[in-house]
This record gives structure tokens, sequence and C-alpha cells, in this order.
């Protein structure tokens, strides 16, 4: 059998953890392998235990932080060579020096006083690795370098924490997601967004649920249902201010949900729409119907959704009564021009991080304008131009939205945004495109919230002691 020789240091990665390069002391005398960790946090459920923490793997350079994630073996208590006694987090994962590697199982522990983030101890050895106690770097040398060296798309996917934001745990878009995030290794916790509340103080605060305060999340997925946006914003405010990422932002949600604000925001960035006018006092109806060219138009409640509160008055006089009824309830609302040549047909493209993933055409009932899908449409797989997928892309980033669902129509004069849903269903999209939008939605957050090694570098020294 060929012998595989050891140092009393060796250079070695750890790619499960998204270690590149780490020097360990190879320590016979020891029975257990320890890793330097701190800021350690078991997360997940009991069927599938996880532990997330940070480690400075560069002992020289304090800027330098990774955060790691693994499943969680077990908790166990350790006895150092100093006697203390410490309950530790256990892991198993790869490690791998030249061209050979092999699992071992790994207690974390804070080693920030050491000069080697880790210890190698002997149950980590197989059966052919020798250990020659008078040398070094028996195996090829790493170089903490390779730390700042890795391309953004190539940075090691860790497991993550994720939450979503909904009163709909049980419907396709909620289970899409929650399978697409555990299939990648991470956790998806379900959070009912109308039973937080929230503990607001000068250092940013804290949000609460069920009795607890929420542990950091990596990012959170806010599926906010119109009934409860002002709500729903707040809670999302806070994640942010607390500093976790949102898929959906709280400025975003709310533009987005009041159509008022959101045309006004797309005529700002010059993005074609339907010629839009809103009014409040009975005596300008008359104006209003004008501005949008006369019947037939569309009048939209500013809170409506799923096409409910729309109505289509195809005369001046239904026009004008739909006005009065709707003044008369003290609602406000919008007035469009009617896109004719549409054919109570709409284009739903779903853009996600800056690209549309897939586009749908929706089509309604015969005797119905609207196309939504909820108000009994149906929907087949659609190819767009060009210039309909870049005013798709720009819509959402006027929304200042990294996942949307962005509605047009097919005008004779180009593409018309008829709105911007910042929580779109997943369901008709992905039947239609036979795409996993819902991978794709986890890719963009693993993207977002990947560990970005610091551009600082302190002066590369390490410390004289302790020695292991």
């Amino acid at each position: 059998m060929t012998q595989f020789t050891l140092g009393w240091e060796e250079w070695l990665s750890m790619p499960d953890l998204g270690l590149p390069a780490v020097r360990a002391k190879v320590d016979t005398g020891a029975r257990t392998s320890a890793l330097h960790a701190f800021a350690i946090e078991p997360f997940g459920s009991a069927r599938k235990p996880m532990v997330r923490f940070a480690i400075h793997p560069d002992p020289g350079d304090p800027l330098l932080e990774m955060i790691c994630s693994a499943p969680m073996k077990d908790r166990r208590e350790v006895t150092s060579s100093n006697g203390e006694t410490e309950l530790r987090f256990v892991i198993e994962t790869t490690v791998t020096m030249g061209d050979r590697s092999w699992p071992i199982e790994v207690t974390l522990t804070d080693r920030g006083s050491m000069a080697y983030r880790m210890l190698l101890g002997r149950t980590a050895l197989d059966e052919d690795m020798v250990v020659q106690p008078t040398q070094s770097f028996c195996q090829p040398e790493l170089s903490f370098d390779a730390y700042h060296g890795i391309p953004r798309n190539e940075r090691h996917r860790r497991a993550l924490r994720l939450a979503i934001l909904t009163r709909e745990p049980d419907n396709y878009s909620t289970r899409k997601l929650i399978a697409a995030a555990e299939m990648r290794g991470h956790t998806m916790e379900v959070i009912d967004t109308s039973r937080c509340y929230m503990n607001i103080h000068s250092v940013g605060g804290e949000v609460h649920y069920d009795g607890r305060k929420l542990p950091h999340y990596d990012a959170v997925i806010p599926r906010i249902g119109a009934s409860i946006t002002s709500y729903g914003t707040a809670v999302v405010r806070q994640f942010e201010t607390i500093g976790t990422y949102c898929l959906a932002g709280s400025e975003g949600i709310t533009t987005s949900r009041d159509k008022l604000h959101a045309h006004q925001v797309l005529a700002r960035h010059r993005i074609g729409m339907p010629t839009t006018a809103f009014a409040r006092s009975p005596k300008d109806s008359a104006n209003v119907i004008s501005l949008v060219g006369g019947a037939p138009l569309v009048l939209k409640l500013l809170e409506s959704t799923q096409g409910k509160g729309v109505v289509l008055a195809e005369t001046k006089k239904a026009a004008e009564s739909v006005i009065s009824a709707f003044q008369g309830l003290r609602a406000d609302f919008l007035v469009q021009s009617f896109v004719k040549e549409a054919a109570g047909e709409d284009i739903r493209c779903f853009v996600v991080g800056g690209k549309v993933v897939a586009a749908m055409r929706r089509i309604g009932k015969p005797d119905d304008f609207r196309s939504n899908l909820h108000q009994g449409g149906t929907a087949e797989s659609a190819k767009i131009s060009k210039q309909e997928r870049e005013i798709a892309i720009r819509a959402a980033r006027a929304m200042k939205l990294d996942v949307a669902g962005v509605d047009l129509l097919r005008g004779d004069d180009g593409p018309k945004v008829l709105e911007v849903n910042s929580s779109p269903g997943l369901e008709g999209i992905e039947r239609t495109s036979g795409k996993d939008i819902a991978g794709m939605v986890i890719d963009h957050i693993e993207a977002k919230v990947a560990p970005r090694p610091s551009r600082a570098r302190a002066r590369r020294t390490v410390p004289d002691s302790p020695a292991s």
C-alpha cells in the first residue's frame, strides 16, 4: 500500500464548506479534529438539523470572514488539551489535500487565538496516512489569496436559512419555493405575516413571532396579500432594517400595489402604458373620460388585484354610471384607455434578477375582457419580442423589484405595461413554460447572499501563541 505522507502542518481545502485554503496543524495526540468557528447557530428542523457559523480562515486577516453551514451530525462534550470540557457541535465534511479527498468528522469551536484555524486529529487520518513530525507541508501548499480570487458566479452555494412571509402556507407557490430551497440543501421557515410583531429601537430592532424573537435569516421572501399590504410592508421594512435581504423590498411592494403610484413611476421612466387619468371630484368625471379618449374605457380600483375591481365601460353613459358608483363608495380609482386590439389577451413576463425567464399569453373568457387566470382565463407559453423583453425588465427595475410579474398589452403602437406584480404566482407560469421558476428564484437568492470575501486586507501576520 502506498503511503500518504503528512507533515505536522499542512494546507487543505474544505469544498463542502466553501473554504478553498485552510492551514491545519496535524496532531496525532488529539483524537478529535476541530475547526475554528464563531457565531455558531443551529437551525433547520428536527428531521434535518443544520448549523451555521462564521470563520476567519486567515489568522493574519481579521477582515476576511466566511459564513459556512452544514448538516449537524451530533453535539457532544469534548475535552481539550488543557483539560477543559466543552459541548461542541459536530459536522461531517470533506477534506482535500492535493489530489486526495476524504470525509472527516469535525467539531466546531472558537480557535480565534490559535495560529492554526484547524486541528486535524488522529480519527481524521486514514490507515495509509503517515505523519512525519519533523516535516512541514508534505502535500501541495495553498494560499489565502484563493479567497480573494473567487469569481462571483463560482462562489460556494452554502446552506441558507430562509423564511417566506405568507398567510397561505399550502398554496402552489409556497410549496414550490419550499421544495426548491430544500432540494438545494437550504431550510425554509413559513411565517404568517399578520402574526409578526416588532421591537423597534435605535440599533435596528427585532422581529418577533409566536412568542419568540426570530433569528437572523439569510433572506426573506415576502408574499403578502393585498388586504394586509400596509402591515406586511412594515414587517418587510423591519427585516430590511436589521440587514436581511428581502426578495421583494418594502418600497417595491408599496409602489406596485398602489396603481396610481405605479403608473406615475412607469411614466417617470418613459415606459409605455395605457393612457391613464385620475380625479376625485364628481365634477371632473366628463373631463377624465375625455382625457383617455372616451369610451370604451376601463375603470380600476387602486387596490384591485387578480382582475377584481376592474370594469369595462363600453359607452360614455356606462362610464359615468360606474364612476358615480365608485365615488359613492368613496373608492379611489383610475380611468384608462381600452386597448381594443389586445382582444382580451395580455402577456405575463416573469422577471428574475433583471432577466425575463419565462412568458405566457393569458386569454380571457369569450365574454370577459379580463385575462386573469383567477377570472377563468386560460394561458399558453408565449414568445416575446426584444422590445417586450426590454420593457418588462425596465418596468421591474423601475419598481425596484428583483422578482416581478410584468403584464403587457400588445397595442398597435407597441407594448404597454398593464401592471407589475410584486408577488407573482408560480403555478400558471411554471405549467405553461415547463420551467422550474421556483428554482430560478432560489438560485437568484443564492447569488444575492453568497459570502463576499473582503477586498480590504489587513497586514498578514500569524499569532505567535499558542501554537495549536
